[in-house]
């Protein structure tokens, strides 16, 4: 299997000089390209002192994670890979997490495969518990990393997943010739929920495995944007649901997700966010068009029935509002 390895950079040089150190003891041959996403002039001439043992694209302005993979795949299409895999520079791969990914794709006849990221960090409370083991989508719209904070013991034995994170998986390039590439609409945040919600009514197999492991700092780019992670999430989840939630469907999700979305957007307010939020809800409403359109297209290719995968409880993260609905219930 010819692999094409995709790292994105963005003024996160140190970073991705260590997961460009962990890629090269990987045990599955491989290529790596590392797009670099407008940076600065030590990131790039760092980046240049590599070429040889990776190939370099320099963007001149930031893409966002999707128009940066973008660029990756784009590349992997032309040049005939058979697969790309998409890894966070904040990411550092065990040596056989490819061979593990690869060997799923095969094994499993899967489409798509994931593995197991678990989290780096200076708090010992967090260090070394499960960041995500696939990622998952509940009744309620929301998408959630399935077991995370819970020991890596923990990990669940392989098996489908709703989706693949995008930070660390492995993907035929087949399937974006079939689905599309990353929307780029989204920028950054559920762009890999998309293109896994895509995949799956496509009927493409997503397969997560525990012996692909990866070790991710979070946070360690979009942690330096005050109010990116707020205001992306309430731009970018109306339009995952718009462009994928299948008719069939759209009496069970949309009611719970506008409820919850709703109460999302009170707790930003409440918490300090909701500058961040509200204009997150604004660049949603101004992307709905292409949402439309684009749905459009999705849902005339629809050929499997994603209602089985879904979890029909609120997310395991949602506390507040698993609370809340036991008051109500009473």
């Amino acid at each position: 299997m010819r692999i094409l390895v995709v790292v994105l950079n963005w003024n996160g040089i140190a970073d991705t000089e260590e997961c460009l150190d962990a890629l090269s003891r990987q045990t599955q041959p491989h290529d790596v390209l590392v797009v670099d996403n407008g940076s600065g002039p030590d990131d790039v001439r760092r980046l240049r002192a590599r070429e040889g043992a990776m190939r370099l694209r320099l963007e001149p302005e930031n893409l966002g994670f999707a128009g940066g993979v973008n660029v990756g795949i784009r590349l992997a299409q032309h040049e005939g890979y058979d697969a790309v895999a998409l890894l966070n520079n904040d990411a550092l791969p065990e040596p056989g997490w490819l061979a593990a990914l690869a060997a799923t794709l095969e094994d499993e006849d899967a489409s798509i495969a994931t593995g197991l990221l678990v989290r780096r960090s200076d708090d010992a409370a967090v260090a070394g518990t499960i960041d995500t083991a696939g990622d998952g989508l509940s009744v309620w719209g929301m998408p959630y990393p399935q077991h995370r904070g819970e020991p890596r013991e923990a990990a669940p034995t392989a098996g489908e997943v709703f989706s693949a994170s995008g930070g660390a998986s492995l993907y035929r390039v087949e399937v974006f010739d079939a689905i599309g590439l990353f929307d780029e609409m989204f920028f950054a945040y559920f762009e890999d929920i998309d293109v896994g919600f895509r995949a799956r009514l496509a009927g493409y197999r997503i397969v997560y495995t525990p012996d692909a492991v990866a070790h991710h700092r979070i946070g360690a780019t979009s942690g330096r944007i005050p109010g990116f992670t707020v205001h992306q999430s309430f731009q970018n989840l109306p339009l995952l649901l718009v462009k994928n939630v299948p008719a069939g469907l759209r009496r069970v999700v949309w009611p719970r997700f506008a409820l919850l979305f709703t109460l999302m957007l009170g707790k930003a307010v409440a918490t300090g966010s909701g500058v961040h939020a509200i204009r997150g809800v604004a660049d949603a409403v101004r992307r709905l068009p292409h949402a439309v359109r684009e749905r459009r297209r999705i849902q005339a290719t629809v050929v499997a029935d994603v209602a089985p995968l879904l979890l029909r409880d609120l997310p395991p993260e949602q506390h507040g509002m698993r609370r809340l609905l036991r008051v109500f219930r009473r």
